[in-house]
């Protein structure tokens, strides 16, 4: 049976609208988000079965920072009001099947694993600020050297939550010194997509020993600058390993839904 070839990408993803990156994710696109929909929020997705999601929003309401939720589903409901007519089984460019705790496939379409009783949580995403530090005029590397953020699994442990439990993950941004207070000021305002860094210079003292080695994503270039850490929603991802959870369906690191939610919505 033959099948249609993937899309090709678009000249500027940044001039998308969240619609228009969906489709070519639904048509079978496969690249990571970074820098796609400009004036679109991103977010982190995964879906539990029902047995495990009070678990998991009582895991993401003790953990603010780290798991921001900006929406849940009804059990089964592929559905979100972040996107109208958008499938949360079909529209993201890469997902991870995960199974006792252990990433088993990475597919294009989850609709084969996705259960009727699967709750999915979308949790707010610090690839949104990054337009408001662009215009403040504050760099953005991973941008520039066209890589996904690098993120750490770190040894600051989450609250737990029933089952649930595991170590904080970070997104690491480097940062001039001189504009690193500007950083803070600007993604303070946006709580919803993690806010303020939770950690700012040596990255021991995170228990980070390389940052030229991340856990997801890709290394950059440091050089003179600060790194800057904000928490991550990748954090989910740690917790289901750490605790062996019997069923999960997540987003591949750096490959996140794109809502139709403007960032500027999370901008207090």
């Amino acid at each position: 049976m033959s099948t249609a070839a993937a899309p090709a990408p678009p000249g500027d993803p940044a001039l998308l609208t969240g619609a228009g990156a969906r489709a070519l994710f639904r048509a079978g696109l496969d690249t990571d988000t970074v820098g796609w929909a400009a004036a679109s929020a991103q977010a982190n997705l995964i879906a539990v079965p029902r047995a495990d999601a009070y678990d998991l929003l009582l895991f993401a309401q003790r953990n603010p920072q780290a798991c921001p939720l900006l929406d849940v589903t009804d059990a089964g409901s592929p559905a979100t009001a972040l996107a109208a007519g958008a499938d949360l089984r079909t529209d993201l460019p890469a997902y991870r099947i995960w199974r006792d705790g252990e990433v088993v496939e990475e597919v294009a379409d989850a609709t084969p694993y996705w259960r009727s009783d699967m709750v999915a949580f979308l949790i707010g995403c610090s690839l949104t600020f990054e337009t408001a530090l662009l215009e403040a005029g504050v760099p953005v590397r991973h941008l520039e050297e066209g890589v996904i953020d690098p993120m750490y699994v770190t040894d600051r442990p989450t609250r737990g939550a029933g089952a649930l439990s595991g170590p904080l993950v970070v997104s690491m941004r480097p940062v001039p010194a001189h504009q690193v207070a500007e950083a803070v000021r600007i993604t303070d305002r946006y709580p919803d997509v993690h806010g303020a860094p939770v950690h700012v210079g040596d990255p021991a003292g995170l228990g980070i020993a390389d940052l030229g080695r991340p856990d997801f994503g890709d290394a950059v270039t440091v050089g003179g600058d600060v790194p800057v850490f904000w928490a991550c929603g990748v954090t989910t991802q740690a917790v289901v390993a750490a605790s062996r959870l019997e069923l999960a369906i997540t987003h591949v690191p750096g490959r996140m839904f794109i809502t139709d939610v403007p960032h500027t919505a999370y901008r207090r």
